[in-house]
Parts: C-alpha cells; structure tokens; sequence
C-alpha cells in the first residue's frame, strides 16, 4: 500500500484579505493508483448519493437486518416561524419510517445465524495486562444474560439506564443488553466525579445505574463505588445500582438497592428473544461537554444512528472482515459509541478494547497492542498522537513490528498538519492512509472525511463530506464563502445520524442549532455545528476551531487552531492551547498556554516569532504561559474558553472584583488541569501583563 507525496515541502502565506489571516499547507498525498479497484467503494459513490441522497440511505439502510420494512424513507419538519406568535417551531426528523429492527441483534446475532459466531468480536485487555478474548456466540450469550438480568430488575422499554464504568467487556455488553431489550442508555465517563453522574441520572430519570467496585487508573486500583453512591443518593427514580466486581476493593452496600453483576447478570438464562423496536426508538442519550450551561443530553434512535454508523465505518474504515480494529476512545465518548461499539460490530470486524492508559506501565503499550493483536486499523486522537511525538521524538522506540497496520484514522479536533505528518511517517511507514475525521456528538457519525484509494489526503483537513452529506462554510445570511474566507460550518439537509433532540428540553435543541438558519436553503434549514471553517480550491474542509473561539485581534480573525499548528512544529512544545483574552487596545489578544516537550528548552520569543512567520505578525501570541495540563472534553478538544475565562477571573480577582463563575467543568476529562493553570496564573508576578488589571 503506498500513498504518493505531491509536494514534500508546506509552504504557508498570510490570506490578503486583512481580516482572513491564513496558515496554508500545501502536502497532498493522492491513492495509490496500484490499489485502484481494491478499496469498499470506489469515486462513483459520491455521483450516486449525491444524485437521489434519502435513495443512497435506503440503500446503506438495507445493508442491516430489518425486522419490518420501512414505509417512508425520510420525513422532515423543519423550523418554521408561526406567523401569528413569532415563535419558531421545533425540527423534527424521521428516518425509515415504520421500518423495525433490534440494533444488538445486528451487532451479535445475525452473525452467529450466519456462521461465524466462533470469530472473536473483542479482545479485551486490562491496564494491569489481563487479557480476554470474545467471540460472537459467546458475546451473544452475555448479551442474553444482561437482558434477562435487566428484565428481572424491573426494565422495560424506554427505560434509562446510566452506565459508570471503564473500558470493560462489561461495558460493551450492559450497552448492547440494553439495545436488545429497548432499554435508553447513557455511557458515562469513569473518570467523572460524582456531580456529574448525579446530574446525568437525574436529568435522565434513569431506573438503574450500572458501575464498579472500583478501577484500574495509571497502575492503581481506584475505589469508585462511593462515588456512584454519592449520586445515587435519594433519586426518587432510581431503583438498583448494578456493579460489577473489578477489583475487589471493600465497598458500601445498600441492601435492596445494590446489586452484584455477576450474581445477577452471571446467574441469568443465556437464551434470550429480542423483540424488534420503531426506527425512531430512543438508542442512546449522550452528554455534552462545556463551560456554559449545563451538558445537553443529546438523543439518538436506532435505525438511522445504526445505518449513518455502520455505512461509514465500512466505507472510510474499508472494513474487511480480516481487520482488528482499534479505536482507542473510552467508551462514554461519542466516537466508541460509534466506531467502537455499534459501527465494527454490526460489520461483524474482530477489535480491541483497552482499559488503561497509554502510559501504563510503559509509554509503549499502544505499540505493544498493536503488535500483540495485529492491528489492522488504528484510530485515535490529536492529542495522543502529539504525545507520542514528545515521547518518541522522530522515530518510534524498535522492536515493535506494526507491519499489521493498513490504515491510520484520526478524532477529537482537527489534526495539526505536523502530527499528521509525523503520524503518516512513523506508524504509517510513510505509505498508509489516514482517515482524518470530522463529526460530533450531534451528528452521530462522521460527517467531514476522506474516503481510502478515493480522495487525495491533506495534513490538518478531514477532506470532503460523506457521501450522502451536504456540509457547507456560509456567512451570516447563509450563503456560501468564497474560497479560503472563513465562515460558519453547516449541514444543509437532514441526515440519518443525527441527533432528533435534547433530552428533556426541546427547545435548546432548536436554538443551539437550528435557529440561526432557520429558513434557509431548499430544506428550510441549516444544522450550525459551532465551528469556523474555510474551503480551499480543491473542495477540501479545514476546521479552524470553535466559532466562539476565534481570536479577533483589531478585526483580524485569527483561528486558534492554525496558531496551536504553527507552535507544535516547534520541538519543545508538546501541547498548546491558543485563547482570546480582552485587549484595551486590539480588542483581543493572543494567549498560548504550552505543555514543554522536555527535549528543548522553551523560548517564548522564538514561539512568537515562528507564529508570526508561518501565519503573521497579526497572529504573534502577546503572552506565553507555561503549564501542566490544559482542560480537555472527553474528546480531547481543548477547552480555549475556559482558558481565556481563567486569565480573566484572575484579573478580576487581583483587582478586587469577584470572578465570573467559570461554568459546568464536571464532563471535563481531566478537571484538575482548570485548578492547574489557574495556581500558575495565579504564581505569576504582579507586573505580569497578562493577568494585570486592566483599567
């Protein structure tokens, strides 16, 4: 397999629109031409979906077993203004209408009916180096048990259940239990604290909650069990905590109330009828990260999430069934949910799922697995990828084969052009694809991607939307950017995976991302995604970060992404997070907060000075903090906001103000860094001018 480099060299230019300050890269990798014939699908998909979209739906839809066939493909209800009130109505999609089908029997069942129940669906290995492999029959039959353990706790159909475990096979099984039975679950983040479970069973009144005695975090066996009870205290809702024995730590007991996994889930029949559940029917609710507001609990139904989830993941993944694929997302986030669970398991692939972390016990456990299993497709994140660069500097450590791997994909925010290429050297030998992928929790399912032997890749560019998608850069009144002008990022008509509502409060589904388009376009309608993009000449996308976000520096916009860009090329800095603080002259100026690499020492003048050469001098960062950690989402996106916002509430705080309250942080990752980067702002000297009052 070899990808052919166009042009070796990036050569990067300030845009001369005065307020479009660009960074451009100018890599182009084109297919293999060799391996022209050999990829799932081939450059006429895009002609065929973009010809009769809701007919190439249907037919990605009939990829996956349907008890009762659909009668209407596709219905929209778009926002539209009552005339008499003013008020904008609710969207409402619908897909596959009347279609019925059971989401965990495509993932499990209808692969043992077809023979191949004795292949593995998960080799499972712990962070402590226990290992399990799972084939199909026998996931089928711990799915079976979970559902008729649910069954006797009292769960029914359109019940919640939230789930506050780590990466364990248990984890994907009480997920699939619950698709099986029609059960609504919530995967939540074994790392969160207690306030954020709280919140989620409360917001979802859910019936049960599943978690552990404790887990393995960095080589250490953590109690979590009191943190589950923290939450879990007097909810009028919740009847039975569900816990699974992991590492066998002395834990409270609530008689009647809790419940241990494998006395009741281990003891269960293993014969299980699935009964068949309306294409709209409540999947999954997932939460959003953020600083403002509390989280959105965003709902996705079977049918269409199913369909948009397992076309994509054959299609840009090249899905075979001799591939292990590796996602390495913790399972509450989006993209396990997606290309960890529902996505490689409905194409019947073999994985893996780890428990730990990539550091644990050595920083190359990730080379290890991949050699250990024979890992054909690797997807993982930005973040992960600049770690390794710190780590391993310009070659990963020998004695590792990773000859197994045919194809690279990368989620979270978009790649930094340099770790893409570092990325595509290394664990790509220079010659493998990576899939870039853009999409969210909304959407469900990728939106912005290339496809393999198809589109020619770019370093920091998801590429071209999905076949079956409409995505788009507009301005204010909705119409399309010029080529390279920034602008805000939309999808133009309804799509399978997308998210129906918000859990419980409808009306911040349309405001948050409907109302600002509402009207527009030929299916009444834009869907904002929140983040400022540009298109080149060739069609491609480039993400420039949230539109809130960007820097505005008098009048230049800056995006922060292509300033964190420029300094991760520079080999002592292993992370950056780039923020707009308040400015009483420009409006806003640039602050970097920057992880050191640790290899070379870091000159904040030589940053600054790289940051005006590859983008501009508009762009040169006024301060440069030293930290840490920086605040992520569980995504790994960075969360520039609250960076900005605490440069802020210190400020306030040394002019005798009262801070601005920074908003829900509990859905954060890592929610210590936010206490990190403030003690360093708070360290920093009186005459400092980035946290000095301004008048």
């Amino acid at each position: 397999m070899s990808i052919t480099e166009n042009r070796q060299t990036a050569t990067r230019r300030a845009e001369s629109r005065p307020t479009e300050t660009r960074l451009v890269e100018t890599r182009a990798f084109a297919p293999d031409p060799a391996l022209e014939g050999t990829w799932n699908v081939d450059a006429s998909i895009y002609a065929t979906a973009s010809a009769d979209p809701t007919a190439f739906w249907e037919a990605a839809a009939r990829r996956l077993e349907w008890a009762e066939p659909w009668h209407t493909a596709h219905e929209w209800e778009p926002p539209t203004t009552d005339p008499a009130t003013g008020v904008l109505s609710v969207p409402a999609a619908r897909w596959f209408v009347g279609g019925r089908l059971n989401v965990a029997e495509n993932c499990v069942d209808r692969h043992v009916r077809a023979g191949r129940g004795t292949k593995v669906a998960l080799h499972f290995e712990g962070e402590g180096g226990d290992r399990e492999s799972v084939t199909y029959e026998d996931l089928q039959r711990r799915v079976s048990r979970a559902a008729n353990a649910l069954t006797d706790l009292g769960i029914v159909p359109g019940d919640r259940v939230v789930v506050y475990l780590p990466v364990l096979v248990e984890t994907v099984v009480i997920a699939l239990a619950c698709a099986r039975i029609g059960a609504v679950h919530s995967l939540v983040f074994g790392g969160f604290s207690a306030e954020a479970v709280r919140f989620r069973l409360q917001d979802t009144g859910a019936k049960l909650l599943v978690t552990s005695d404790g887990q393995y975090r960095r080589g250490t066996a953590v109690e979590v069990k009191s943190q589950a009870d923290d939450a879990a205290r007097d909810l009028p809702d919740l009847e039975h905590v569900l816990v699974v024995r992991r590492t066998g730590q002395d834990i409270a007991w609530t008689p009647g109330r809790d419940v241990w996994w494998h006395e009741s889930v281990g003891t269960a029949s293993d014969q299980h009828e699935a009964r068949s559940f309306d294409a709209e029917h409540p999947l999954f609710i997932i939460y959003t990260s953020g600083t403002t507001g509390k989280p959105k609990g965003l709902v996705h139904t079977a049918g269409g999430y199913l369909t948009h989830t397992s076309w994509s993941h054959w299609a840009h993944f090249d899905a075979t069934s001799d591939d292990v694929h590796w996602c390495t997302a913790d399972l509450a986030w989006v993209t396990a949910h997606t290309y960890e669970i529902y996505g490689p398991l409905s194409n019947g692939l073999t994985q893996v799922i780890y428990e730990g972390t990539p550091g644990e016990p050595t920083r190359e456990r990730h080379l290890e697995i991949i050699e250990r299993y024979g890992v054909t497709v690797y997807y993982t994140a930005p973040t992960l990828i600049r770690t390794f660069m710190s780590w391993f500097g310009d070659e990963l450590p020998a004695g590792h084969d990773l000859s197994s791997l045919r194809l690279l994909g990368t989620v979270g925010e978009a790649i930094n052009p340099e770790a893409w290429v570092w990325f595509h050297r290394t664990f790509g030998r220079g010659v493998l694809p990576i899939i870039d992928t853009w999409w969210q929790s909304e959407t469900g399912a990728s939106m912005l991607v290339p496809l393999p032997g198809v589109t020619t890749l770019k370093p920091g560019s998801a590429t071209v939307p999905l076949p079956g998608i409409d995505m788009a850069v507009v301005d204010a009144a909705g119409a399309e950017q010029p080529t390279g002008v920034a602008g805000t990022l939309v999808a133009r008509r309804p799509w399978p995976g997308m998210a129906r509502t918000v859990w419980g409060d409808p009306e911040r589904y349309r405001d948050s991302y409907w109302a600002d388009y509402a009207g527009r376009g030929e299916h009444g309608g834009y869907y904002v995604a929140g983040d400022s993009a540009t298109v080149d000449a060739d069609g491609c996308f480039w993400i420039l970060g949230r539109l809130d976000d960007v820097v505005n520096v008098s009048g230049h916009r800056l995006s922060t992404i292509e300033i964190e860009s420029a300094l991760v090329a520079d080999r002592s800095v292993q992370e950056v997070g780039a923020a707009g603080v308040e400015d009483p002259l420009t409006g806003q100026a640039v602050a970097v907060f920057v992880i050191p690499s640790g290899t070379a020492a870091l000159d904040p003048g030589a940053l600054r000075a790289r940051v005006a050469t590859e983008i501009g001098p508009i762009a040169k960062p006024r301060f440069v903090i030293e930290v840490p950690d920086l605040p992520r989402t569980r995504s790994g996106k960075i969360m520039r906001r609250l960076l900005a916002q605490l440069v802020h509430a210190e400020r306030a705080r040394r002019a005798g103000r009262t801070p601005q309250p920074l908003g829900d942080v509990t859905s954060l990752q890592n929610p210590e860094a936010v206490d990190a980067v403030a003690a360093v702002l708070a360290e920093l000297p009186a005459d400092d001018p980035a946290v000095a009052p301004h008048p």
